[in-house]
C-alpha cells in the first residue's frame, strides 16, 4: 500500500472487518491529510472510533486535526474521556484552539476538561487573544534555552524534550529573566565544539513579533527574512510563544482568499465552499450587490442629466460610446488597482512611498491613456463608415440613413464632406474623452488603495466599488463637457 492513497469504501471495508494491522500499516504509508479525507467520507462516524481504538495516539491525534470539523464534534461527543485525553495530550495547543474556537460551548467544555489544568489555563490565554494576531495563531510548544548552557548541555535537553516541541530547527534563547536575547540554528548548534556557551553562539539580530501584531504583518516578516519560525513576545520583551512557517502558509491562504472575496464583492466565508450552505452563500453576496445599486444612483443620476443635454439630442450616435466610455474607465482603472492592493499587501510600497508611486503611475496612465485615444479615434472612425454604429448627422440630417462603404453614400461629393465633418467629430468627442477617463481612472485607482491603506484599513475592501463610481461619474461628466465644445452648443 506504499505510495498510494486510500479511498472511503477502501477505509470503511478494513474498519468492517476489524484488520488491524492493515490499519496501521496505512498510517505508515499514506500521508494523513488524504486519510482524513477518506474519513471525512464516512457517513456513519462511529466507525472512525475503531480507528482510534486500534491506532497510537501520535497519528490519531494528526488525523484528528485534520478531519472535518463537523467530523470533530461528532467524534468529540462520541468518544470516551480516556480516548479524548490521549489525543489531546498530542495536539499542538495552537491546533487545538483553532478547533475549539467555532465549537459548540457543551463541547468546549469537554475538551477543557480532558486537558491538564496547566494546558487549560495556557488555552484559556490564547483564545482571549484578539483574533487574527500572532498571539491567536501562535503555539506555545516551543524550545527556549538559556544562553548559559553550552552546546553539549542544549543538545541533551534537545533530545530529552525536543520530540514535544512543534519545531526544533530554530532555538530561542533567552535569559533567567525570560527574556529573549538571541537565536540559534540547529545546525550551528550541532556542529559548534561541545563547550562553547549559546550566549556566544547565538544571533543577536534577530526579528520577532508582539502578541497584538497582525497575522498578515507576521507573514510578511516570515517572507521578508526568510524564517521558518518567528518569536512571539508579550509588551514586556519576554517570549510567549513562536509561529511556525505552517501557520504562516495558513495565514497567507486566508488572506489571499479574503483579498479575491473583497475584490468580487463577497463577504468571505468561514468554511469550505462545500460546507457552505447556499442560503448563506447568497447572504454573503447579497450586503455587497445593495451597496453597489446604491452607488450606481451617482451614475444613475449623471446619465439622467446627459440625455437631456442638447448636444446628446442633437447626435444620438453619442449615447452608443456611454457604455464603451465607461467600461473602458473601469478596466484600466481595475488593472491598477489590482497592482496597487497587491503591492500594499506584499509591502513593495506603503503610503510614505505616496509620491513615487503616484509619479510612476501618472507616466504609466499617460502612455496607456494615448494608445488608447490613437486607437480608438481610428476603430471608431471605421465602425462609422462601415455601419457598425449609425452616424446619420445633425438631427439625422442625412437622410434618416448614416452612409457607408456598403451603399456608397459616403463617397457622394454632395454629403461626404458633412458626413466627414460629423465622424471627425463623433471619434475626437469619444476618443478624448476616452483618454481623460483611463488617466482619470488609473489616479483615482492609485489614490484610493493608498488612501485607505494610511487609515490603517484594508484596501480591498473599500477601493473597488468607489473606483467603479467615481471614474464612471468623472467620465460621463467628462463627455458631457467635452462634446458640448466639440460641437460648439452652449
Amino acid at each position: 500500500m506504499e505510495n498510494e492513497l486510500i479511498s472511503t469504501a477502501q477505509l470503511e471495508e478494513l474498519i468492517d472487518a476489524k484488520k488491524v494491522k492493515d490499519i496501521r500499516q496505512i498510517f505508515e504509508s499514506v500521508p494523513t491529510i488524504d486519510i482524513a479525507e477518506a474519513c471525512d467520507d464516512i457517513e456513519d462516524v462511529k466507525k472512525l472510533v475503531f480507528i482510534f481504538k486500534c491506532v497510537k495516539s501520535e497519528y490519531t491525534a494528526e488525523l484528528f486535526t485534520e478531519l472535518n470539523p463537523d467530523v470533530k464534534e461528532e467524534l468529540i461527543r462520541i468518544l470516551s474521556d480516556d480516548q479524548l485525553a490521549d489525543i489531546l495530550e498530542q495536539q499542538f495547543t495552537d491546533d487545538l484552539v483553532d478547533d475549539i474556537e467555532d465549537m459548540p460551548a457543551n463541547l468546549v467544555t469537554r475538551i477543557l476538561r480532558n486537558v491538564p489544568k496547566e494546558r487549560r489555563s495556557t488555552i484559556n490565554r490564547l483564545l482571549n487573544y484578539k483574533e487574527n494576531t500572532a498571539g491567536s495563531i501562535m503555539t506555545t510548544e516551543l524550545l527556549s534555552l538559556l544562553d548559559t548552557l553550552t552546546a553539549d548541555e542544549a543538545i541533551s535537553k534537545i533530545r530529552k524534550i525536543g520530540k514535544e516541541k512543534e519545531t526544533i530547527y530554530t532555538l530561542f534563547i533567552i535569559d533567567n529573566k525570560r527574556n529573549l536575547v538571541g537565536t540559534l540554528d540547529l545546525d550551528d548548534l550541532i556542529f559548534a565544539k561541545g563547550d562553547e556557551k549559546l550566549a556566544d553562539l547565538m544571533n543577536r539580530d534577530f526579528v520577532t513579533v508582539n502578541v497584538n501584531t497582525d497575522q498578515e504583518e507576521v507573514a510578511n516578516m516570515v517572507k521578508r527574512y526568510d524564517l521558518n519560525a518567528i518569536a512571539v513576545v508579550n509588551n514586556e520583551n519576554r517570549l510567549v510563544g513562536l509561529c511556525t512557517i505552517d501557520d504562516i502558509v495558513d495565514v497567507i491562504e486566508e488572506e489571499a482568499t479574503e483579498d479575491v472575496a473583497a475584490l468580487a464583492h463577497v463577504t468571505p466565508l468561514e468554511d469550505s465552499y462545500l460546507d457552505t450552505p447556499a442560503w448563506r452563500m447568497a447572504m454573503k453576496c447579497v450586503p455587497w450587490i445593495v451597496v453597489l445599486l446604491i452607488l450606481g444612483t451617482f451614475t444613475t443620476m449623471v446619465l439622467d442629466k446627459l440625455q437631456g443635454q442638447q448636444v446628446f439630442l442633437m447626435m444620438p450616435i453619442l449615447i452608443a460610446f456611454v457604455p464603451t466610455l465607461m467600461d473602458t474607465g473601469g478596466n484600466a482603472g481595475g488593472q491598477t488597482i489590482a497592482l496597487m492592493i497587491r503591492g500594499l499587501a506584499t509591502k513593495e510600497f506603503t503610503p510614505k512611498d505616496f509620491f513615487r508611486v503616484i509619479l510612476k503611475e501618472a507616466l504609466s496612465a499617460l502612455m496607456v491613456s494615448s494608445v488608447i485615444l490613437v486607437f480608438s479615434f481610428i476603430w471608431f472612425t471605421i465602425e462609422q463608415y462601415t455601419g457598425i454604429v449609425q452616424n446619420v448627422g445633425i438631427n439625422g440630417s442625412i437622410d434618416g440613413v448614416a452612409p457607408t462603404i456598403w451603399n456608397g453614400k459616403c463617397w457622394d461629393p454632395e454629403i461626404a464632406g458633412e458626413f466627414a465633418k460629423s465622424v471627425i467629430k463623433v471619434s475626437a468627442t469619444v476618443s478624448i474623452t476616452l483618454f481623460a477617463a483611463s488617466f482619470i481612472a488609473k489616479i483615482v485607482a492609485v489614490l484610493l488603495p493608498l488612501g485607505v491603506a494610511a487609515l490603517k484599513k484594508d484596501p480591498a475592501i473599500v477601493a473597488q466599488p468607489l473606483l467603479t463610481t467615481i471614474v464612471d461619474v468623472l467620465a460621463l461628466i467628462s463627455y458631457l463637457g467635452i462634446a458640448t465644445l466639440a460641437f460648439q452648443v452652449l
